[in-house]
């Protein structure tokens, strides 16, 4: 063999594979082959093989090649991953303390995507050929096919209005020739100036600005904060236009896949091409095209969920992160990280704008617009001239609806009037199902998930009690399970099947829609409800918290809140701003297009300063009075978090080890550590929970205390897992 020879030196290299490893593996490049950093490969990994990328070349490696394997293949038909990208993929390892394989997962989905398309099967007329005996089936797919292109055998035979066996009969007779047919060709490029839409000043002022950040190459971060209707996908349009003109790929990231359709819809009616879909619902053939587009430069605009974060884009010049505030963006399993902190990243890494925008954008963005380091851009009007809702509180305390009712008399009187005039209401909240709690009126007994801390919901529509935490259910029983007693059973509080079905006893004449995410049919069903309701098809929708982002109801004209408390009432640092967000993101879907809105918020705390925001209207306050608050507590963005989660099948277990791993924290004087404590969700899949939170100041670095405390402190075992949160949105 070659490498017998001991004056040939082997070439070495570091591959990074997708497990949970803390870095590359070595391998040897076969004979005749060659690989640079980012050249994706297989390679032999135990028993099996695994998709990996080229880290590093080694050429001074004091390591025995004879004891090393080789790279089983090397992808050489797919463009290597850029230094930009890899040098992304380690920062997210390192910021979130995640093994950098498990970050490259992200980037390397399938093989599938790794290989050239293959052919499609597909026919061709021989010319001058005839069929033996002519029949009317025949002649129409000869008719069909005398351009003299090439067909597949289903689009010949649906087009030619046939079955597949007559198409079958002309190849069998020697009239069709099989061939093989291309794959699917490049999807077509954006016209940058298809339709643009005529804008206001302050549209037109934050365009002008956008524009000026591609020009610095310094990896800018703007902020769109503009209310509900006020036109910022307009303007950020046309800063995709730009990075389209300058021969850059766009990402758009959305929060929810239900709001995909309407914003492929206006972008296709800006741009005249729809643009390309990344999300968990599209099939794998369509990720496979998506990923090879992206990676080869022919996919110019992607819009996707937070994942799409991790496309391999050849030319990458600008993200957009619409909604920017919302929790969505925060993935909490496997590598734990924000999208929009790390869209923010990769835009520095690669110096190209970052957009981010939202009607209420989070604390840490408004702080950091403040201080400068995010160029600010306001739109105070709605695009359309109309009218910011009015809003106001109903207080259950003193005007409550009767027993057995949620819904109090001033909002039923609302919508009563708005169904008279034509209009669309939307009633909001933000609990799916019918009820949260079932309980039995004899004995007392509460329906709970054998393998979580959380009541079950009732499902009416599905006759089933759910844990919306891991996903078990059963059906609702006839009898109570620990009495036995028949017709005892009864659920405790409402959800939006609830509301509906009090809506429909109250006005059985209106059309009546629940929007829910969790309803059969999944996003498929969600897009046809949407587009029924911004056509106008429902008179009264009843929804969760996805009714609230992004949507343009035309019509909607009343927005009623059942339960405006429904957030405040835990202990999440975040609670008063998820709310005031959520709030005011719902309630500004009313009159976004004519005006006349109305907002009515259904609350036991008219005092809260949160609802006295939402309707003075001083947004400003209450930005200020929050960030005032933070900054006094020392929390984000003034502060820096991080929990440390241990879970286990072994309750005593794992709070032992919890308390073990608390009490082997190195002492630090910027370091405040809290807990453990029993997590607010205690169980969740049969997993006992604790959790620890770090607090220090904004300038420490917390990931190096973290990962000395976890290396020096005592190690897991018996099937203990210890997670690590920086920057935690949730506090379940």
């Amino acid at each position: 063999m070659l490498f017998d020879d001991p004056d040939i030196k082997e070439t070495i290299a570091s591959v990074l594979v997708p497990v949970a490893v803390p870095g590359a593996y070595t391998y040897k490049v076969p004979p005749g082959q060659s690989v640079v950093p980012g050249t994706i490969v297989k390679v032999p990994l135990g028993s099996r093989e695994v998709i990996g990328a080229v880290w590093d070349i080694e050429p001074d490696a004091a390591i025995n090649p004879n004891k090393l394997k080789y790279i089983s293949r090397v992808y050489d038909t797919t463009p290597p991953l850029d230094k930009d990208l890899r040098r992304f993929v380690d920062w997210v390892a390192n910021w979130t303390l995640g093994a950098p394989g498990m970050v490259l997962r992200m980037v390397l989905r399938s093989e599938e995507a790794l290989e050239p398309e293959a052919p499609v099967p597909g026919v061709r007329r021989i010319e001058g050929a005839e069929p033996e005996r002519s029949t009317a089936a025949r002649s129409r797919v000869l008719a069909t096919m005398e351009d003299g292109f090439a067909w597949t055998r289903s689009g010949l035979a649906h087009a030619a209005g046939v079955s597949a066996s007559v198409i079958d009969g002309l190849l069998h007779h020697n009239v069709l020739e099989a061939v093989l047919l291309p794959a699917a060709p490049p999807p077509p490029k954006p016209q940058l100036d298809y339709a643009r839409k005529t804008l206001t000043p302050a549209q037109e002022a934050a365009v002008a600005g956008l524009v000026k950040c591609f020009d610095t190459a310094t990896g800018s971060v703007s902020l769109i904060d503009g209310v509900t209707g006020s036109g910022k996908t307009e303007v950020y349009f046309e800063a995709i236009a730009e990075a389209l003109r300058r021969d850059r790929q766009a990402l758009v990231l959305l929060p929810e896949i239900s709001l995909t359709e309407q914003f492929l819809r206006r972008f296709e009616q800006r741009f005249g091409v729809y643009p390309a879909e990344w999300h968990s619902e599209i099939t794998v053939k369509n990720r496979t095209r998506v990923w090879r587009g992206v990676a080869s430069g022919d996919v110019r605009v992607v819009i996707g969920a937070r994942s799409a974060l991790f496309l391999p884009f050849r030319e990458l010049g600008l993200i957009i992160v619409d909604e920017e505030h919302d929790a969505a963006f925060k993935q909490d399993d496997r590598v734990p990280y924000s999208a929009r902190d790390m869209a923010v990243v990769r835009g520095h890494l690669s110096k190209f704008p970052v957009v981010l925008a939202s009607a209420t954008p989070s604390v840490e963005s408004r702080v950091n617009a403040d201080l400068g380091r995010y160029e600010l851009f306001e739109l105070p009007e709605r695009a359309s001239g109309a009218d910011l809702p009015e809003l106001d509180a109903i207080d259950m305390r003193v005007e409550g609806p009767e027993r057995g009712r949620w819904l109090a008399p001033r909002l039923v009187h609302a919508l009563k009037d708005t169904f008279a005039a034509g209009g669309q209401s939307l009633l909001f909240l933000n609990r799916r199902g019918y009820a949260p709690l079932t309980l039995c009126r004899t004995c007392g007994h509460r329906f709970q998930c054998a393998h979580c801390s959380a009541w079950l919901v009732e499902h009416r529509f599905q006759k089933k009690l759910v844990c919306h935490h891991c996903g078990h259910f059963e059906k609702v029983p006839d009898k109570c399970p620990s009495c036995q007693g028949v017709d005892t059973l009864v659920a405790c509080g409402p959800g939006v099947e609830r509301i509906a079905e009090e809506v429909s006893d109250l006005f059985p004449q209106a059309r009546t829609l629940v929007l829910s995410s969790d309803l059969p049919g999944g996003p498929e069903r969600l897009k046809r409800e949407m587009k029924i309701v911004e056509e106008g098809g429902a008179d009264i929708v009843i929804g969760t918290q996805l009714v609230a982002k992004g949507h343009n109801f035309p019509k909607l004209k009343l927005v009623g809140v059942i339960d405006a408390d429904l957030g405040l009432a835990h202990g999440d640092p975040r609670a008063a701003e998820k709310t005031f967000q959520l709030l005011a993101q719902v309630t500004g879907r009313a009159g976004r297009v004519h005006g006349g809105g109305i907002g009515l918020l259904q609350t036991y705390c008219a005092e809260h300063p949160v609802i006295r925001a939402l309707l003075s209207g001083d947004k400003a306050a209450f930005y200020k009075a929050e960030i005032d608050a933070r900054r006094s507590a020392g929390l984000p963005p003034f502060g820096r978090l991080a929990a440390v989660i241990v879970s286990g099948p072994d309750k005593t277990f794992a709070e032992g080890y919890a308390r073990a791993l608390a009490r082997a924290a190195p002492a630090d004087q910027a370091v405040t550590l809290l807990g453990p404590a029993e997590a607010a969700l205690a169980m969740v899949r049969g997993r006992y929970r604790f959790r620890l939170l770090a607090m220090a100041p904004r300038q420490f670095d917390l990931q190096s205390y973290l990962r000395h405390w976890l290396a020096c402190g005592p190690k897991p075992s018996r099937g203990l897992r210890v997670q690590v949160d920086i920057d935690p949105q949730h506090f379940l």
